[in-house]
């Protein structure tokens, strides 16, 4: 396990070495190349790029989103091409189940939420199904595009804050921090959603005054 470790933080190090001639333009093909296929850890290439530059943090977080959404129509029209059948192999009932009912509820919302966590979140998973619901192309690259430059942008504060340290508070507890900024968002999208439910008019019809 130590060395398949070992070589994947190699294989990730010789990605950035050939990539860094590219300036700012690396962390779009890093980002596009990681949503696409091969994993290729997004965060501590964020927290590299703003902490050799931190003037510049927003255009590092644009083109690693850009990428990010880019890269995603990948498994986006493999799940839109498998269908069901291609998921309901590979994925776990009780997980495929969880996806599902997530998409049928917020469809948008389903992707923008996984797309801010950080690993272990099965982000891929969700990227497959919101292919395999057919969810409008433009919506999807909006979903992943938002999710993830709240993610990044948040992941550059803590690095000028905290320096690079921060990949140790990630790394060592990524788990938590799922939990912590999933509660935050599920907590803001309940207050959103109750706001705008008390709003409404009691017995308001759906295009009543047409």
């Amino acid at each position: 396990m130590h060395s398949l470790k070992t070589l994947f933080t190699k294989y990730t190090d010789w990605v950035k070495a050939l990539l860094l001639p590219l300036g700012p333009w690396g962390v779009l093909v890093i980002a596009t190349v990681d949503a696409a296929a091969f994993g290729i850890p997004m965060d501590p290439v964020i927290v590299g790029y703003v902490w050799a530059n931190p003037p510049r943090f927003w255009v590092y977080c644009l083109l690693a989103s850009i990428g990010s959404a880019v890269g995603s129509l990948v498994p986006y029209w493999i799940g839109y091409e498998g269908e069901q059948l291609l998921l309901e192999k590979r994925i776990p009932p009780r997980t495929l189940e969880k996806i599902r009912a997530s998409f049928e509820k917020h469809e948008v919302l389903a992707l923008v939420v996984p797309a801010m966590l950080p690993p272990p979140t099965p982000f891929k998973l969700f990227v497959l199904f919101a292919g395999a619901a057919k969810l409008k192309v433009r919506d999807f690259l909006l979903a992943i595009f938002a999710g993830r430059m709240l993610r990044f942008l948040l992941l550059s504060l803590l690095t000028v804050i905290f320096g690079p340290s921060v990949l140790h508070l990630i790394t060592q507890h990524g788990r938590i921090v799922v939990a912590v900024v999933g509660s935050v968002v599920i907590a803001g999208i309940l207050i959103w959603y109750l706001r705008r439910k008390s709003a409404r008019p009691e017995g308001a019809v759906v295009g009543e005054g047409r």
